[in-house]
């Protein structure tokens, strides 16, 4: 019954492009009508029930233990076939009515569980990121002002261009709420001669983060904090969130944006840069909030800027960053296919289908998904920042 069911399911959602499924009984099945199709092998009986019960979840964990597999190993191909015809998340029908109250449930953030959910990702073993990470070890959107530039070039493009926006003069204390492993908060001290308070949850970033500052002789100018943004109890004239926003949960954003309006001095500036959803506000994969992400969410710009005029803050610049974190991610993959050997040897065979699985999909739903980067300028008084955006601009 699941079989025929799952099959029948097949045939109604495949519009764009074509899928050959072959069956744990062994016949071969069509969806679509291209003439290339995508060919996919299931071998657990089990695995049309959970498809037709969790499709998300089902294909990501199938995929991770081999009980899908693919002609070809082409993951590309079959998740873009995916992406094309099971669009989710967009706030349609049932969905649309249900998701405020499981997003609420699903990321409800408070200090311990935050630093639960920020340790399941980022101190996996450093040794991993070193694999496909650029050397200032930027875990975020790069910006490729040329096409053709190489990693390392976007990402200190898009440092510089961040630290444009925040309008950073010498000795200016800048709250980096997010630091990551370092990097922005050193570049700001480094090129800008600001003064860095960096702040994250996650133990293996703060190691490497203070032993960055100790080496750079920056002791003086960059603290790194093992501390939750909402304990920081000191005023700044700058601050700066560069991928630590998706992280908030919806519940909590307004109390995100007090912090910053509370933290912020009555002529300071703030750059947020965040994933968002050139949508309505939708929900997070399932596998992605199991094996990735747990407690994150994209949001749309109306759930950011609903929270932002709730606290007396003023919006000075909005930037959409489109494509750029597609090919960032593009980066990202081949880098760590190049040195997959080496991550099986971190980890085991499962963990790296399971990672390749993250990388390609996040990539097409910049691609093809309706997915970007926002980057919000935010001040307390609209004189903070220049009228015309011709300060970005100039050399």
């Amino acid at each position: 019954m699941w079989a025929t069911l799952f099959l029948r399911m097949m045939r109604g959602l495949i519009r764009d492009g074509a899928l050959e499924i072959t069956m744990p009984d062994g016949r071969v099945e069509r969806s679509g009508d291209a003439s290339d199709p995508i060919r996919i092998t299931l071998t657990d009986p089990d695995l049309p029930r959970r498809i037709l019960f969790n499709p998300e979840l089902a294909v990501g964990e199938a995929y991770m233990d081999e009980t899908l597999t693919i002609a070809e190993d082409d993951l590309y191909g079959f998740i873009a076939l995916g992406v094309r015809n099971f669009a989710v998340g967009h706030g349609e029908g049932l969905e649309s009515r249900i998701a405020p109250l499981k997003r609420y449930f699903e990321q409800l953030n408070p200090v311990g569980r935050a630093q639960k959910n920020v340790a399941h990702h980022y101190d996996l073993s450093g040794r991993l990121y070193d694999l496909f990470l650029d050397e200032d070890k930027q875990y975020s959107c790069a910006y490729f002002t040329d096409p053709e530039m190489s990693l390392e070039a976007a990402q200190v493009a898009k440092k510089h261009q961040i630290a444009r926006k925040l309008l950073i003069e010498p000795d200016m204390h800048v709250l980096d709420i997010g630091c990551g492993w370092g990097g922005l908060a050193l570049t700001l001290a480094q090129d800008f001669g600001a003064r860095v308070t960096g702040v994250t949850l996650s133990e293996e970033q703060h190691a490497v983060a203070t032993e960055r500052v100790r080496q750079a002789g920056l002791e003086d100018r960059v603290k790194i904090l093992l501390k939750d943004y909402r304990a920081v109890d000191k005023t700044f004239d700058r601050i700066v969130s560069v991928g630590m926003f998706e992280h908030v949960g919806v519940p909590h954003y307004r109390e995100y944006f007090r912090h910053v309006h509370n933290k912020l001095s009555e002529d300071g500036v703030a750059l947020i840069h965040t994933i968002g959803r050139a949508a309505p506000p939708g929900r997070t994969s399932p596998w992605i909030t199991k094996y990735i992400f747990p407690g994150g969410y994209v949001p749309s710009m109306s759930e950011c800027l609903k929270a932002v005029e709730k606290e007396d803050l003023w919006v000075t610049d909005v930037e959409v960053w489109r494509l750029h974190y597609a090919e960032t991610l593009k980066h990202w993959h081949d880098r760590f296919m190049e040195r997959i050997d080496e991550a099986r040897e971190i980890y085991d065979e499962r963990f790296c289908r399971m990672w390749r699985f993250y990388l390609i999909a996040s990539e097409l739903t910049f691609r093809l998904h309706r997915q970007c980067v926002f980057q919000f300028q935010i001040s307390r008084r609209q004189e903070a920042v220049p009228l015309t955006r011709d300060y970005l601009y100039r050399s």
